[in-house]
């Protein structure tokens, strides 16, 4: 066989998004490119339960959030070395240590998985050839 199958770091995403159409669409896109989604939740606390499980590689989450901040569920995956990635409007500056990066709304379905893709990548140590537009780079992932 002369080409191996990409094998992914990111298996499992949980979905953090308080605007319905937003996490379905998300939800969709990610599982259509092979991703399992654990779990879509709009909500930190929430949020703060499924990370608890541990069976997260990554976390998608919005900043703003009904009963809590997507700030407060990026530190609490940040202190269990699991990768996040904001998607928000304004990307928090504050923020920029717990997060691979931030995918800025509006973007597209592609944009979300080469984002997810672009990090899978960085986790394995790797430089992805082209970032997708809508995501800004924050530091290498730690694993």
């Amino acid at each position: 066989m002369f080409f191996r199958k990409f094998k992914k770091t990111i298996q499992n995403i949980l979905i953090v998004e308080d605007e319905p159409l937003v996490a379905f669409d998300n939800e969709l896109h990610l599982e259509e490119a092979g991703y399992r989604v654990v779990a879509t939740v709009d909500n930190a606390q929430d949020a703060l339960k499924w990370l608890e499980k541990g069976d997260v590689q990554l976390v998608l989450a919005d900043i703003r959030l009904r009963g809590g901040s997507g700030v407060d569920v990026a530190k609490a995956a940040h202190d269990r070395h699991i990768a996040v990635l904001f998607a928000t409007g304004a990307c928090p500056k504050e923020a920029r240590e717990l997060a691979a990066g931030c995918l800025t709304k509006p973007y597209s379905a592609r944009e979300l998985v080469r984002g997810v893709q672009a990090v899978d990548l960085l986790i394995r140590g790797e430089k992805p050839k082209t970032m997708p537009r809508a995501l800004t780079h924050y530091h290498p992932v730690e694993r």
